[in-house]
């Protein structure tokens, strides 16, 4: 396998004194809801000899068809993009899908509703797989395939990506490679936008979280409860909001169709919605236009604090 050598890593970040922001309209804190929508494009036995991680069963993936775990990704392009569908549209909402080509593929209303509310897509690769795991040549076949697939889908390619957890140490030169993109999310390293060398250029990074992300309901995670996801969402954005009066900054909200559109947790997103909509100074928007606005008030790194 032909790999780059190892990045140096950045430890130090906006240090002391933070990234000097200003949001639009002085927002406080930038909001940015996420739907990773990978519905279809999961391992699965008749595809890949191998199934997906169960999703809402505590046990190891089975050495045969599993049609219940596939049921419950079922669900989440049958019923529960749809429940999403209709909290964000309530309230007017943008979000950023971060979806996988062949879901969407699979899936053409899903496309369709994207380019009627004006979402954009990050795009989430060709297929819900570890592309750490894949020689170079044939992440860069994917990743164009995702890309013309997503074109098709929803009418405007994807300017964002984001790998399934790890991305392979040859993402990033790929993707400034391909020309197209205006940042990546696959970093959990700070709480705002930051660049990052590739190929001798500064590429953007807009970064994701893990802890804010309903993944966490999956058996043996950390929310056991709505209630759990609620009170983390709010104790989160409440101290965000408090530090963003001296230091604006981002909040990244993960949710994904077949998990949070479930109906008692699709309750508590409607609460945590409505208690960030009740504050002011808040910009809910896009991943591609945090990028865009980055790049247009700090358009190289040389914005850093030194």
């Amino acid at each position: 396998m032909t790999t780059s050598p190892p990045a140096a890593r950045d430890l130090v970040g906006y240090g002391r004194e933070g990234a000097a922001i200003e949001w639009p309209g002085g927002a406080r804190v930038a909001v940015c809801l996420v739907i990773n929508y990978e519905e279809g494009s999961e391992l699965s036995y008749p595809v890949d000899g191998r199934n997906e991680v169960p999703q809402e069963f505590d046990y190891p993936p089975l050495p045969v068809r599993d049609l219940g775990n596939e049921s419950i990704f079922e669900y989440g392009s049958r019923a529960g993009i749809w429940r999403l569908q209709r909290i964000l549209d309530e309230r007017g909402l943008p979000a950023t899908i971060q979806g996988c080509a062949e879901a969407l593929e699979l899936n053409p209303e899903v496309g369709a509703w994207i380019a009627e509310r004006g979402h954009d897509v990050c795009c989430h690769g060709y297929r819900w797989e570890n592309v750490s795991v894949l020689e170079r040549d044939v992440e860069r076949e994917r990743l164009h395939m995702a890309v013309e697939s997503i074109e098709a889908s929803c009418g405007e390619r994807p300017r964002g990506w984001y790998s399934r957890q790890p991305a392979s140490v040859n993402t990033r030169e790929l993707l400034v490679e391909e020309g197209g993109f205006l940042y990546d999310s696959d970093s959990f390293a700070d709480d705002v936008p930051f660049y990052t060398p590739v190929h001798g250029r500064d590429h953007l990074v807009v970064p994701y979280s893990f802890t804010l992300n309903d993944g966490l309901f999956l058996p043996g995670q950390s929310y056991s409860s709505p209630d759990s996801f609620l009170d983390y969402g709010r104790r989160a954005f409440d101290l965000l909001w408090e530090e963003g009066a001296t230091r604006p900054t981002l909040m990244s909200i993960g949710l994904h169709a077949r998990l949070m559109g479930q109906p008692a947790r699709a309750h508590v997103l409607r609460e945590l919605l409505d208690h960030l909509l009740d504050h002011e100074g808040v910009w809910f928007t896009r991943r591609l236009d945090v990028a865009r606005w980055w790049l247009d008030r700090h358009p190289t790194a040389t914005s850093r604090p030194a």
